[in-house]
């Protein structure tokens, strides 16, 4: 739950305040691309696994990275990874089934008629917009649900699909729930296009049949996404102005939402490493500017936000020993002086 601010009291700088809170059952991890969403998200999703029951990261982005973080290859099924016994990954598309199934369910819940019916309805529906993907999202929160994991860490695609996605459920809510309230009017047409099309008895009644149960299910998936008991953001970026732009435009994009944020990390910082034999370089003290600059507006503009801060570190974090050695620093701020930084 998000937390009120002590402007006397800096708000500690880790992601403790998630690993505590229990009741979290949603946690998204996104930011602007290229930022290290999936090694923050995979780091998280660590971090969990030592407190929860079962956890599951899963993928929505199209370019899914798991697969590359943990040197393991995912599916659209929850597989667990390897050197954890309680952690589990899966990759999808959310936009893999545009324009397929809902036709096909709509006709085997109703009528069975043929396939060209079908896909004289698959045109109607999937030209509602949005509704394809509203089904692929229940489907897949049905999924997990049934597989009963404690906590699933979402690492999302980069801020402009991740807001369409999360905004999706409340805007297709309102366009079903406007659509269901004037069906009636839109009877006798649908009755003349069923008879041009081979369907007399097409009605839109029938129409809506779908509608009736994805409307419910998406009021209880708006419900649980605002609510920041079970759920939050965690917005990562990286000390560059652009950056930090997308970050506040995400942060504004929320509370509009309804959408739980309070946990800011702040990634590829780079620290000055203690005893480095040839001294700090030109180009290295330029960057640590640069960063220091924007790490301070960072600060100032979210003081009442969990400001976590990552290291840049010099070689890759692939493989799950290396992303659990730095899923540390989500709880134990890196320290640069320190014999194994």
């Amino acid at each position: 739950m998000a937390e009120s601010a002590d402007f006397d009291e800096p708000l500690e700088p880790t992601v403790a305040n998630l690993i505590e809170q229990r009741s979290l059952r949603w946690i998204f991890v996104g930011g602007k691309g290229g930022v290290g969403k999936t090694t923050c998200s995979c780091s998280l999703a660590i971090q969990l696994a030592k407190c929860r029951e079962r956890v599951l990261i899963l993928s929505t982005d199209p370019a899914h990275n798991l697969s590359d973080a943990f040197n393991q290859k995912f599916s659209k099924s929850p597989t667990q990874v390897n050197g954890f016994s309680n952690l589990f990954a899966m990759e999808i598309d959310v936009e893999s089934n545009q324009q397929e199934g809902l036709a096909e369910q709509f006709m085997n819940e109703t009528s069975g008629e043929p396939s060209f019916k079908s896909s004289i309805l698959k045109d109607i529906l999937g030209n509602f917009p949005g509704i394809d993907e509203a089904v692929s999202i229940i489907e897949v929160l049905r999924l997990v649900q049934q597989l009963n994991f404690s906590v699933i860490v979402f690492d999302t695609a980069p801020t402009g699909h991740t807001l369409r996605l999360l905004s999706l459920p409340t805007l297709l809510e309102k366009g079903l729930s406007k659509f269901m309230s004037i069906k009636d009017k839109f009877s006798p047409l649908m009755s003349s296009v069923g008879a041009m099309v081979g369907m007399p008895g097409m009605t839109a009644d029938m129409m809506t049949t779908r509608f009736d149960e994805v409307l419910p299910q998406l009021k209880e998936i708006n419900k649980e996404f605002q609510d920041p008991d079970k759920t939050t953001f965690v917005c990562v970026c990286i000390a560059e102005f652009l950056s930090l732009y997308e970050t506040e435009r995400l942060v504004q994009e929320l509370t509009k939402t309804n959408i739980d944020t309070h946990n800011i990390v702040v990634n590829q910082l780079l620290f000055p490493i203690e005893g480095c034999k040839d001294g700090p370089c030109k180009m290295c003290n330029a960057r640590r500017r640069i960063q220091g600059k924007y790490l301070s507006e960072i600060e100032d503009l979210y003081e009442d936000f969990h400001v976590t801060k990552l290291p840049l570190l010099p070689e890759e974090v692939r493989g799950p020993a290396k992303v659990s050695a730095f899923s540390n620093y989500l709880l134990h701020p890196f320290d640069p002086k320190s014999p194994t930084a």
